[in-house]
Formats: C-alpha cells, structure tokens, sequence
C-alpha cells in the first residue's frame, strides 16, 4: 500500500485515524522517557531468620524467668522431709501419687483460701517448698494429724499427663527434627559439604617466579618438561598436526632432589594457573570425601585451563590395589576417582597433571598406563657438574667470600641431593654469623658439611686421657689404611672431637670422582678401613673394645650383600640369596626374604665370618708394618686434635721418603719386606 492511498483510508474512516495518532503519540512518550529496568527484589536485611542460637537463648530466658518467678523447691529424703513436719517447718502437704511437696509459710497468708488454691493467692516470696518421692509409709499421714499439718491430694489430671510427654519427648524430639531440618537446608544452599571441597594451592597466572633458571642439576628433565610448557603457550601447532601431550607427566627421584620446586618452575615457564595439594589432603575418615575432592579438583581445573595440577606425594592415594589384605575403601575410592578422571578430559582442554613421588614401584599399574600418566620423568641425585650449579643457585642468596670455591665443595658431597646442598649453604650462613662475619668464608662452608655428615660438635665432653689416646689410635687405623689401600677414597680430615650422638672421633674420607659401580676388591677395600679402627688398637693396647660397634655393622653389612646380593661367593656364584623389596634407584626397602634351605644360611654365615677374619689378619699384619707412621700420626693428632688432608699426606710422604733411604742402606731388610 502506498503512502498515499494510506492517507486516504485515514481520511475515509476517522476512528482509524484517531487511533494511529494515539499509537503515535504512545510511542513518541515511550521513546523519549528512559526505559527503566525491571525492579529487583529486594531483601529485607532486618528480617528476622530462624537461628539455633537465637532458640536457645529464649529457652534460657524462659528458664531464668520461671526461676524467678516460682517459689524456691528443695528435693530432700523422705525422712527428712517428716523431720521438717516434726520442726514444724512445713505447714502444708500436697499429696500426689508421683511426689510430696509442703510448704512453708503464715497462716496470715492463707486466711479465708481453700486448700487447693494455696499457691494461688499466696505471697509467693515468703513461699518455701520441699520434695520428696513418696513412701509407703502408714504412720506418716497419723504423724501429719499429730502435729496439725494441713494435707490434700492432688489426682494427676490428664493436662498434666500430656505437659509430662510433651516436655520430656515430643518438645526434645521436635527440637532434633527442626535442628536436622535446618542443617540440611543450609548444607542444599551450600551446595556440597565443606569438607568435601579440594584442599589445593591455587596459584593464579603470572604469581609463580620460579623458572627453570632456578632449578639446576636436573638438565634433562628440563628438556623433557620443555615440550609441557610449549604445549601450553602453543597449543595449536600440536592439534594442527594431529599431535597429543601427555595427560600426565609423572615425576620420580629420590627425596630432596627438586620434584616440587620442578614443577612450580613448569608453571612458571607456561604463565598459567597452578593448582597444588598434597596426595594426603584427599583422604579422610569418612568415606567418600576423597572422592568427591577429586572432582571438586578437577571441575575448578577445567574452569581454569590452560593450568596445571600437581599432586605431590602420589603414593598416598596411588598405591596398587592388588594386596587386598592392607586394602583402604576410602583410598580405593578415590584413585577409582581419580583414574575416572584423569581418562575423562582430552588433552584439548589444556589441563596438564603432574605428580611426584620417590616409590613408583608401588603405584596402581592403572596409574602408569598410556592416557593417565603416559610420561615419566626421572629427577636423580646431581652429578659434580650439577651440585656445582646447585651451589651456585643457593649461593646467590648470600654474601660469599672471592676465596670460596664451591667446586671443592661439590666434590665433598656426592650423593648429596638438591635439598641437602640448600642445607648446606644455610648452616654455613648460620656458623658465619655466629662467628660474627659479614661473609661466609671456606672454612664455614666445610665447617657446615661436616656439621651435616657427622653431627654438631661436643667440645664440652669430658674424655679422659686413656679413652682419647684410644679414640686417636682408632682413627688414625682408619685413615692409614684407607691411604695404603688401592682405589680407596682420600681421607680429607681425621678429628678426635666428638660429634653427633655417640661419635667420640672420626674420618672423613671424600671420593675424587662420582661412581655408579664397585668392584670386588673395592669392596673388600672397604671392609679393610672399616676394620682398621680396630685392628689398631689391639696393636697397640693388645686388647679391644666397643669403639668398633658402628665399624662392624657396617662391614658385615657389606660381607652379606657381596655373599646374597652380589653373587660373590664361591659356592653360589652369580645367585642372588633372598628376596628384598626393591626400592627406587637400587635402594632396598625392608628386610631380605628368606627364600632357601637351612644349610643354605649356615653356609652364608660362615662365608661373612671368614671375610671377616682373612680380612682382619690382612689389616692386622697392614698396621703392624706400618706401625711407626701409626704412632707418629697419632702422636701428631693427639697433639692438635684435627688433621686436615694436607697434614696427613705430608706425613705420609715423610714417611715414604725415609723407608725409601732405609731400603737403599738395606737391601736385605728391603727384600725380605717385600717378600
């Protein structure tokens, strides 16, 4: 229709036009007033809401008030109770089939009142009224009559029949329906209980600082972690070639050696959200808080992704489900949760899971199976290169001397982990401010590796002259031995200051380069300086003593393991004797298995004892050539209580040099000692 003929109908029907002004005008006033926004319902903050607190506190007025405002009751013994009537202390008694009350008070009160009304018109303030649990007793209503007491019975009416249930059952019932009814509409608007809610670290975006420039010694589980963090920053170039990441990334070492520290720096790298909780925080007495933690965790994960998860600690949830008999519900179910989970989400959705533990040989196998954790990364003990680079991290937060060299120190400490050379660089800091130096010096930093190897020293323990003179002989027998013995570490010091626990003395002896396999002979090597300590004193003193207690268990530990583990005895040749769990990196983990015969065993300790003894008469007839230098050392020690490395090969070369002119003036005395 065109505009004009529009007009024409408007002309020809004058209702029509009227009303399309009206509609006109209707929405020139709609658009040029402000459209307002729905009203919101407001709530009244003062309205009153039911509260237990708030029913309590009534109750407790209502009780002070009927207190207030009855008379004063006593609940006395029968006996009692007709002494008072003797006394004349009781004017009234009301008789009831379930309790006796009288009452004391004037008769100028209960002028012209009936009996039964006594308590209603009384002045209640000079009312007295004592109980007592009725007794059937036929002289007590003559002895009422005798002393001119009033009495009345009183029937249980069934108004107080229904007060008695309604107060002792219905009104304490209702209270425990109304209280459950209350928590339970609390707990539905809360959505789930508190302690069902995970227990994690978040972590938001950008608030970790630590990167891998932090984590040193663990080069190659960088690399492998690299791929992670790319992962995260870019996923795109992976889904682009049809490429998966892991879901899961299992990280295991040894303890101390950086697994957290390792994924903080994940999360630091990738810029992205990090959710930290231990593997203990999911288990609790009630059964099926693990669970339902778990798929809190993992719901506020996929809120939050790209992040990480890491679990610390795995094996607390984690451990084989196979041995039924030390089996936990609880913890069952929530790895069954956890696996449930881990398998739901794809790796699109940018949630990576990462997990430390140092036992991963009990974890569940459905654990380690490809699409939960497809990856494992292993966090080992630091090599000499990597405890120099350790050191040098943990450095920077102190003030070190020019004259320090760290690589000295890094060569003293093998088998240290990343946690025990932090240590280490805090105790030293610790000794140089208790020696009042703004800097830490060399000799703070061996000072505090000997504080962590062998204990705190005791310079206030009393040892008299014959024990100390013992002590040093005993050290020095070890120190001598492991210099005359082939492929033995270095000694570094040998002190007679006590430390620790029970050390009276001891020697250090520091290995020159990191070894991962021992021979035979270096084993039997170190069963000689074990036995040195006290092979020098029967040599000298002719008689030994406990001193070696420590030294001996130590060396028949060694004789045992070449016998049972090594394979290294005669008549079981390459046998492995016993069965023992096997922990991580070759550690064993409980005590050996027996898995053979009697004479088997008898076999194995007679083996140890020979070892033993060939190896003590070798030790023996070692000293008692050498016995000059042992009593020129010990002399020396006894003198200055310590000998650092450098004394010690500086006596040994003395020593040498004047047996060497001894041979060439002796030849015979020279042949017949090499013979």
């Amino acid at each position: 229709m065109s505009r004009r003929e529009h007009q024409q109908n408007e002309q020809e029907d004058p209702l029509i036009s009227q009303s399309l002004s009206n509609i006109k005008k209707d929405e020139q006033k709609s658009s040029s007033e402000p459209q307002k926004e729905p009203q919101k319902k407001t709530i009244n903050k003062n309205q009153f809401r039911f509260s237990v607190g708030y029913f309590l506190l009534a109750l407790a007025v209502f009780y002070i008030f009927q207190m207030m405002t009855h008379p004063t009751q006593s609940t006395i013994e029968f006996s009692e109770f007709k002494n008072k009537v003797i006394a004349g202390e009781i004017k009234r008694v009301e008789l009831r089939q379930d309790i006796y009350r009288g009452f004391l008070f004037s008769r100028q009160d209960l002028e012209g009142q009936e009996p039964d009304s006594s308590l209603k018109d009384a002045n209640r303030k000079s009312v007295k009224i004592y109980r007592t649990l009725p007794v059937e007793d036929s002289s007590f209503i003559p002895l009422l009559d005798e002393h001119g007491v009033e009495y009345y019975t009183v029937p249980i009416s069934i108004g107080a029949i229904l007060l008695n249930v309604l107060l002792t059952w219905i009104l304490p019932i209702g209270v425990m329906i109304g209280l459950w009814f209350f928590l339970t509409r609390r707990i539905g608007q809360m959505g789930a209980l508190p302690f069902g809610k995970n227990r994690a670290q978040i972590v938001e975006e950008g608030e970790i600082e630590i990167t891998f420039d932090d984590v040193a010694g663990a080069d190659e589980a960088k690399e492998e972690l690299e791929e992670i963090i790319d992962f995260l920053k870019n996923p795109e170039k992976y889904l682009a070639i049809g490429g998966k990441m892991p879901k899961g990334v299992l990280l295991v070492g040894p303890p101390g050696t950086g697994k957290t520290m390792l994924a903080k720096a994940v999360a630091g790298e990738a810029h992205v959200p990090f959710f930290k909780l231990s593997g203990a925080d999911f288990v609790e007495m009630f059964v099926g808080v693990g669970a339902a933690r778990v798929r809190d965790l993992f719901k506020q994960a996929r809120e939050k992704s790209p992040c990480i998860v890491f679990i610390d600690e795995l094996d607390a949830i984690g451990k084989s489900r196979s041995n039924a008999a030390m089996g936990n519900d609880e913890r069952e179910q929530t790895l069954n949760q956890l696996l449930v989970e881990m398998d739901g989400f794809g790796t699109q959705e940018g949630v990576i899971i990462l997990a430390a533990t140092n036992r991963p040989q009990i974890l569940d196998p459905a654990l380690l199976r490809p699409g939960r954790f497809d990856r494992q990364v292993l966090v080992d003990r630091p090599d000499l290169k990597g405890r120099e680079a350790i050191l040098k991290v943990h450095a920077q937060k102190i003030v070190l001397d020019k004259t320090v060299q760290l690589d000295q120190v890094a060569q003293a400490t093998a088998g240290f982990a990343g946690a025990d050379l932090a240590n280490l660089i805090n105790e030293a800091a610790l000794l140089a401010v208790r020696a009042k130096r703004e800097k830490v010096m060399q000799q703070d930093l061996e000072e505090a590796l000997e504080k962590v190897i062998a204990g705190l020293q005791k310079r206030s323990r009393l040892i008299n002259p014959e024990e100390k003179k013992r002590v040093a002989y005993h050290e020095t027998g070890h120190a001598l031995v492991a210099a005359l013995t082939p492929n033995a570490d270095p000694v570094r010091k040998i002190s007679i200051i006590p430390r620790g626990a029970g050390a009276l003395g001891y020697t250090m002896q520091v290995p020159t380069e990191d070894r991962f396999l021992m021979t035979e002979d270096d084993l039997l090597g170190r069963i000689d300086v074990l036995l040195g300590g006290r092979a020098a004193e029967e040599i000298i003193f002719g008689q030994i003593s406990t001193g070696a207690s420590d030294d001996l268990s130590r060396a028949t530990g060694i004789a045992r393991q070449m016998i049972t583990d090594y394979g290294m005895s005669e008549k079981f040749r390459n046998t492995v004797l016993g069965k023992r769990g096997a922990g991580f990196l070759g550690e064993s983990e409980g005590p050996a298995m027996r898995e053979y015969s009697e004479s088997t065993q008898q076999y194995i300790d007679e083996q140890i004892a020979a070892i033993l003894n060939e190896r003590y008469t070798k030790t023996l007839a070692l000293l008692k050539q050498k016995q000059t230098l042992l009593e020129r050392i010990t002399n020396k020690l006894l003198e200055i209580e310590t000998l650092d490395a450098n004394a010690f090969q500086a006596m040994l070369s003395d020593s040498t040099e004047t047996e060497i002119q001894n041979n060439q003036l002796n030849p015979l005395l020279s042949s017949a000692q090499l013979n």
